[in-house]
């Protein structure tokens, strides 16, 4: 593959940006990769490793002459950053993230970009529970989505050289509204997460009962929650303030639906049940069938080799 940007500087350095970085490099795909993070610890790590080409203390010296710029921080600082590097970004530069939530990001983001400089939101779907600068893996991207959130006239040229460079790092692109996108994510990645979390919370009340029975005996479904509910508290807690709208609807949507399993459950009604289940594991072949997912209990986003 051929390089698609000169330099591109990555603000944050955890599971997302790393990633980048590594797919990058395997791809050829950026003549250097500057990256920083708020945390000297962070940016100590990263430098160890050797994640990037330079590893630089702030945002606006990460910025300086970047033809792309990506912001991999949680959603509720983007506002902050894009004000911080706004006057410094270059000429004719994209700027992108890699936040869940859309339309937030946009009212906090665009104002601080300059006239002459491409902002193109942009949200990967991908991950794991894991995060910091030794999260990231070339593979991540790999068969998974990358959506693109333009405004209505953004440079179509900058829009495409970007899904190149995303299609470079593996992903399959696509583009969408973002109000749309907010309401797709509360139904596929945030009410998940939030119900992920309150059933943890509860086994972990359960647990003080149980003398620690509920994690010494965990099965296959509550281990499965525990994945999703190590993600990043930060991270997460920016999601759920800034995409209020669409998680509350989805999560009431969800209590409908529950209520009826509930009744179904104390009335016996087990033809409703068998329809329900056999109706929701339709869903799950078809995320498979996608390609979207696998069998393996690691969900197919285990680091290779280990």
């Amino acid at each position: 593959m051929s390089v698609i940007y000169d330099r591109v500087a990555l603000i944050g350095l955890g599971l997302i940006a790393g990633s980048m970085a590594h797919a990058m490099r395997r791809g050829g795909l950026a003549k250097e990769i500057v990256g920083t993070a708020r945390s000297a610890q962070t940016r100590q790590v990263a430098q160890e490793i050797g994640l990037c080409d330079r590893v630089v203390e702030t945002a606006t010296e990460a910025v300086k002459d970047a033809d792309l710029v990506v912001l991999a921080v949680p959603v509720g600082a983007m506002g902050a950053v894009a004000e911080e590097i706004g006057p410094h970004l270059k000429p004719g530069a994209t700027v992108t993230d890699a936040g869940s939530v859309k339309r937030a990001v946009i009212e906090a983001v665009a104002p601080h970009i300059p006239e002459g400089v491409h902002f193109i939101p942009g949200h990967p779907l991908a991950g794991t529970e894991h995060s910091g600068p030794r999260s990231g893996f070339a593979e991540l991207f790999d068969n998974r989505w990358c959506l693109l959130v333009p405004a209505e006239g953004t440079d179509p040229q900058a829009i495409a050289r970007l899904r190149r460079f995303w299609e470079a790092m593996g992903a399959h692109v696509d583009e969408m509204d973002p109000d749309h996108h907010d309401l797709v994510l509360a139904v596929t990645s945030h009410a998940p997460h939030l119900i992920a979390y309150t059933m943890v919370g509860v086994a972990d009340d359960l647990r003080r009962v149980t003398d620690s029975e509920v994690i010494k005996y965990s099965a296959a479904g509550f281990r499965d929650f525990t994945r999703i509910a190590a993600s990043d508290p930060t991270m997460w807690r920016d999601v759920f303030l800034n995409n209020k709208d669409a998680t509350l609807e989805i999560l009431g949507r969800f209590t409908e639906e529950l209520f009826a399993l509930q009744r179904a459950i104390r009335t016996g009604d087990g033809d409703h049940l068998f329809d329900y289940f056999t109706r929701t594991r339709a869903i799950r072949r078809g995320i498979i069938e996608a390609g979207q997912d696998t069998d393996a209990p690691n969900f197919g986003r285990a680091k290779t080799g280990s």
